[in-house]
């Protein structure tokens, strides 16, 4: 491939031209191609052979790629239909609830991934025909997995509540216990379980969890035995977890991996969504320091775009109220009349702002101004802003920091736990009729 993507388009890429693979495949099979057929029903949606091809295609691909050799075809084509029909379900939802993504949203997105490419939209779309990808499809992808996200958020993330009193408590265990000092790199394999499970399911799951362990001691690669074992969604990267603190992880993990070298493996753990094995790939000393930041307070006018308002549309109301700034109206008063977020009500004001707490393109327009400035328009993701600074100041945030890492922190691992609930929910939940094995 001679153009340089990022890894993120670089997923997307290989998905994408997995069926062109496929399709060079099946012709070197014969001179005519099989007749597609249906494999799955899932509620009132069906899933074709040449879907999960799709996707077989792209996973092996994948696999290649980083040196794993892939599980059995018949096993990684059961794990991979497994994967499909939770997607479908959750887009299937998102559907009946009316969860759509715009195409204003959408072309921003797509404004956003070129840029990280280093690239225009039109240069990424020449990019992409190059590489014999279909651009339509792209954008359909690009668009499930912004539903995708935004459906986890409505879903999960928003409903998860993290109380004042579960920060102390957090805290407070971290002084008396020690615990956080460490932060750990891990792989792990999940073999889920049903929800409202019977002993003897639960027992069928627990010795499938145990066969893939004992596959891990025979010495077999943890990528491999994760696509052929786990149930969860990152199987086919290896189960490969970024860097968490100890106290991100549930008790119980923590403690098993407290004793732990780089390279050892957990005992099948029981959890309420299954049974985990983790490989610890690495693991460092997390360090408490005091942290002195300037903060800048200051106030905004945000002009959103949508279905209604374009982008041109917004930009230019923002202009006319920049003029009216100029002539003497009061920032405060146009906010409240004229300002479409939350901010209005209070004529627009932002608190005190951190580090990092907004958009990088708002933030730089906000550390170019002097206290008293106003801003030209500044354009980001939510639409078009107008931004005032009052003041600004410096501040020792470490307790503030400590605090909000503590939050971030219990949020993520309520979380986690309630998104495989979730998805399980969904899938016990939901008609699905098998035909995979109808050959």
């Amino acid at each position: 491939m001679g153009t340089s993507y990022s890894p993120h388009l670089l997923a997307l890429l290989f998905i994408l031209m997995a069926e062109t693979a496929v399709a060079q495949q099946v012709a070197h099979i014969g001179r005519i191609a099989p007749i597609d057929r249906i494999i799955a029903v899932v509620n009132e949606e069906v899933i074709t052979q040449k879907e999960l091809d799709e996707m077989l295609g792209h996973t092996i691909r994948q696999l290649q790629t980083r040196g794993v050799q892939p599980p059995a075809h018949d096993v990684l084509e059961k794990q991979l239909l497994e994967r499909f029909i939770i997607n479908r379900l959750q887009l299937q939802i998102a559907k009946e609830t009316g969860l759509v993504v715009s195409d204003n949203d959408l072309d921003d997105t797509l404004r956003r991934i070129a840029k990280e490419n280093k690239m225009s939209l039109p240069e990424l779309y020449a990019a992409l025909e190059r590489d014999g990808v279909n651009f339509n499809k792209f954008r359909d992808e690009i668009r499930n997995e912004l539903i995708l996200m935004r459906l986890k958020e409505r879903e999960v993330d928003n409903r998860i509540t993290v109380t004042e009193g579960e920060v102390d408590n957090f805290l407070h265990s971290q002084e008396t216990s020690g615990a956080g000092v460490n932060e750990y790199r891990l792989a792990h394999i999940l073999v889920q379980v049903p929800e409202r499970a019977e002993p003897a399911q639960i027992e069928v799951r627990y010795r499938r969890a145990e066969a893939a362990l004992a596959k891990l001691k025979s010495g077999a690669e943890f990528a491999q035995v994760a696509a052929e074992f786990s149930d969860s969604a990152d199987a086919m990267k290896g189960g490969v977890l970024d860097w968490r603190p100890s106290t991100q992880l549930p008790t119980k993990f923590a403690e098993v991996l407290a004793s732990m070298q780089p390279g050892g493996l957990t005992p099948v753990i029981q959890s309420p969504n299954g049974f985990y094995i983790f490989k610890l790939l690495e693991r460092r000393g997390q360090q408490a320091a005091t942290v002195i930041i300037t903060q800048t307070q200051a106030r905004h006018i945000l002009v959103k775009t949508n279905e209604l308002t374009s982008m041109a549309d917004a930009r230019r109301r923002v202009l006319d109220l920049k003029e009216r700034l100029d002539h003497g109206a009061s920032f405060q008063e146009l906010a409240k009349l004229h300002s479409e977020d939350a901010s209005a009500a209070s004529g627009g004001s932002l608190g005190w702002i951190s580090p990092s707490d907004t958009v990088p393109e708002f933030e730089h327009a906000m550390n170019a101004l002097q206290p008293g400035q106003v801003s030209e328009p500044v354009q980001s993701p939510f639409g078009w802003h107008l931004i005032q600074v009052i003041e600004r100041r410096t501040q020792d945030v470490s307790s503030d920091r400590q605090r909000k890492t503590a939050r971030q922190t219990i949020h993520a691992r309520k979380a986690d736990t309630a998104f495989q609930e979730w998805l399980q929910r969904l899938r016990d939940r939901a008609y699905v009729e098998y035909r995979l094995e109808e050959r």
